[in-house]
This record gives C-alpha cells, structure tokens and sequence, in this order.
C-alpha cells in the first residue's frame, strides 16, 4: 500500500533540522581561519578569499534553494541539497590538505545555502501555527545550533581537526536521514498558480517593501560582522582576553535560548513593521554604545542590549517577508532573505577591517548605526505607500 504523504511539515521536525544545520555549519567558520594559516600555511589573505569564494557559493545555493522550491520538487531539492554537505564533509574527514580543504569547503557552502533556504520555505507552509510563531521558534533553533556548534568546535579541535569533521558529518548524516523520512510532503493544496489578488499598484508597492526589507537586512548583518571580526582585536587592544569576548557570545547565545520565547509572545500584540522596526531601531543604537565602551563590563550591558533589539526585531524579518508572498512565491522570497543575510555576512568582515584601517572604530560605529537607520525608515516609507495602495 502507497504511504499516505502528510500535507504539513511539523514544527518539531523543522525546529530539529535547523538547530542541527546551523550546529554543523558553526563547526566551520570558527574553524576555517585559524586551520588555514595555523595547519595549512596560507595567508590570511587567501583565507579570507576562500571565506568569501565560500559565502558567494552560499548565496547561489540560497537562490537555488528558493526557485527549486518553487518550481521543481522540494522533497528532491532538500535531498540533494543535504547529500551535497553530508559527501563533501565526510569527504573533509579524510581529505583536509591543500587543495583538497578549500575546494570542498566551498561545495559544502553550496549546499549549505540550498539547504538553509529550503528549511525557511518548508517552515513558510506551516499553516497551523502562524507565520511570526513559525520563524520566532526557527530564529531560537538557529542560535542554540550556533551555540552548540561554536562550544563544540572550540572542546573538539584539541582532539585533532579529524574528530571535528567525524562529528560534524554524523550531525549532517542525521539531517540526511530526516530529510528522507520526514520532507516528502504533499503540496497538492497548494496553488502555485495562485497570485495574490491585487493591484498593479499594490504589487508595485510590495515588491519595492521586500528590496526595502532585504536591503535592512544585508545591513543587519553587515553591522553585526563587526563583533565577529574586528571586535575580538579592538577588546585585546583595551586590555581584555580572547575569552572574555567568548563569553559575549555565550551571553548573547543563552539570552536568545532563554528569553525569546517570551519576547515573540508579547510581540505578537503588535503589528509586525511596529516589533520589526522598535527592535531593529535599539539593535542599531546599541552601536553607538561602542563609541563609549572601554570596560569589559561595558562591552556586557552592550551585549545585552543589542541582544534585546535583536531578539525583538530580527526574528520577524522572514515572517513579514512571507505575508508579502503568494503560494508560487514562498520559496523565493525566502531565498532573498537568506542572500540578504548571506550577502551581509560576507561583505561584512571586508567593510570593518577597511574601515577600521583608513579611518577607526568609532567612526565605524557611528556609520553602522547610521545605516541601519536609513535603513529602516526606507522600510517604514515603503510599508506606508503600500498600506495606502491597498
């Protein structure tokens, strides 16, 4: 007898695939640096050229990811995608030499990109819970996979680098089992025909509200680079260890685990450009703290404050995003969401480092804050000429 597909993903299955895919991928950034110019020899430079070379592949795996969704079979898409990452880091075991390491560390981006697209686009079908409960409780998967992933790669490493890829991959195989057992859904209620009724002038409107909403978000991220690249040197220079500024991060990590349960269910009483925007907005001031920080303490209550921001308006950014698609769009707009973010994040090393070199942090600062808020009042301009086209 035929097995009878389910016509919804679950949450628990979702919540599991992206805590576990974000576990992984963190095994490798922190990695990926230190392992080149330490073990393999190479420069900084063509490190950070193989990061970038990495992240590029991520964004056309993020765009893949999106238009497969939409217009081939996302059961396929999400097995590919996954058995891409899971050969290339199990290949990574056994063969971590130059060349071998760069080349599969950018296959592995790829299909890493495809996959973190698609678990957004299979979370934007859920349709018994609402969108912002959805992608709230996704944004909370991905920081304890992150947590996870960064503690384990920092205990792991002093076992060798081949136990860090022998235990990356069996997270990767659990994800390939998963995604053979529980992603062969049944979108036949779906209408992939179906647009959106509305005027020409509200499609205007909304298509120019979702590059608003991309470019904040590629803002986001490029500002938020900051504390992964040049912070850790501008708190060493104020005197302060490396693992001081680890625990910001373990800060910032169990403050998401722990609170942003609480922050979505009182967010939800409001409007989602009013969350978004009063979150993003205190995310963007917490940069001008930094002008002012030269404490370890200091550079704590910062932490907390942006973390504050962050739990409050990051985690809506795809949920918006999604209540401005149609059934035939849902996978592509999640894909601009996930380049945007992408995009940010490899850009965003390359935008502090040269701005700390031909001006100094503060001004650094001061322009990240800067931006994000042009940022977001091109998103409230945009919010409100759609509102009034409707």
């Amino acid at each position: 007898m035929a097995k009878v597909k389910a016509k919804e993903i679950g949450m628990k299955p979702v919540l599991i695939y992206t805590t576990l895919l974000n576990a992984g991928s963190s095994c490798l950034w922190p990695l990926t640096t230190m392992y080149m110019h330490d073990y393999l020899h190479r420069s900084l430079t063509e490190s950070g050229l193989i990061l970038f070379i990495m992240s590029l592949f991520m964004i056309a795996g993020n765009y893949t990811g999106g238009y497969l969704f939409d217009h081939w079979s996302a059961y396929k898409t999400a097995l590919i995608s996954i058995l891409i990452s899971t050969v290339s880091i199990i290949a990574l075991t056994f063969l971590h030499s130059w060349p071998y390491f760069a080349i599969l560390l950018i296959i592995h981006g790829f299909g890493d990109g495809v996959s973190l697209t698609l678990i957004n686009s299979y979370a934007s079908t859920i349709k018994s819970k609402s969108p912002r409960y959805v992608f709230n409780t996704l944004y909370v998967g991905l920081n304890i996979g992150v947590v996870i992933g960064t503690a384990m790669v920092g205990y792991l490493l002093k076992f060798g680098v081949t136990t860090v890829f022998a235990v990356t991959a069996a997270f990767y195989l659990v994800l390939l089992v998963m995604a053979i057992k529980l992603f062969d859904i049944d979108f036949s209620e779906y209408d992939y025909n179906r647009q959106v009724k509305s005027s020409d002038s509200s499609d205007f409107h909304s298509l120019k509200l979702l590059l608003a909403i991309c470019f904040l978000i590629f803002s986001i991220y490029l500002s938020y680079a900051i504390w992964e690249s040049v912070m850790p040197i501008h708190m060493t220079q104020l005197g302060m260890s490396f693992e001081q500024y680890s625990t910001i991060w373990t800060v910032n990590g169990l403050m998401i685990v722990f609170g942003q349960s609480l922050v979505s269910k009182i967010g939800r009483r409001f409007e989602i450009s009013k969350q978004v925007s009063f979150g993003v907005f205190l995310f963007a001031v917490s940069f001008l703290f930094l002008v002012f920080d030269h404490e370890y303490s200091t550079f704590i209550l910062t932490i907390i404050f942006l973390t504050v921001g962050e739990m409050i308006g990051l985690p809506d950014l795809p949920a918006w995003i999604d209540s401005l698609a149609s059934d035939s769009q849902k996978g592509m707009y999640q894909a601009f969401f996930s380049i945007s973010m992408s995009l940010g994040r490899a850009v965003g090393p390359l935008y502090a480092g040269a701005f700390v070199e031909y001006f100094n942090y503060n001004s650094l600062f001061i322009f990240s804050f800067a931006l994000i808020m042009v940022a977001i009042m091109l998103v409230l301009i945009r919010n409100h000429y759609l509102k009034q086209s409707k």
